[in-house]
């Protein structure tokens, strides 16, 4: 899985489409492509306990957000506002992503 391509990039806004937080939309956080999982900010959050690393640090329970499959998550275009699949397409000698129900530049 590890040389699979995505068309999700880091900063993308994405709506989960599948699991607890379905219909939730958040920003891609970070991409691990070994797994083939995302984590998206506010989305999978998770309760976990952390040790205090200093005496200022505060220990205790914390929520962080846990990855989500690549395949529970998609793009959303900013012109239909609606989870779509993206595309690619040519555009000024530049290949960009669109979206496939509208055609917006993604």
């Amino acid at each position: 899985m590890a040389d699979a391509k995505y068309k999700l990039r880091k900063e993308d806004l994405v709506q989960v489409i599948a699991g607890k937080d379905r219909g939730k939309q958040g920003k891609i956080l970070r991409i691990d492509h070994e797994k083939g999982r995302v984590i998206v900010s506010g989305i999978n959050m998770v309760k976990k306990a952390k040790k205090k690393k200093s005496q200022t640090d505060r220990g205790g329970i914390i929520e962080i957000e846990a990855a989500v499959h690549i395949s529970n998550v998609m793009i959303v275009c900013k012109k239909c506002n609606k989870p779509v699949r993206a595309g690619y397409k040519i555009v000024d000698g530049q290949k960009k992503r669109v979206c496939r129900k509208c055609g917006e530049v993604l």
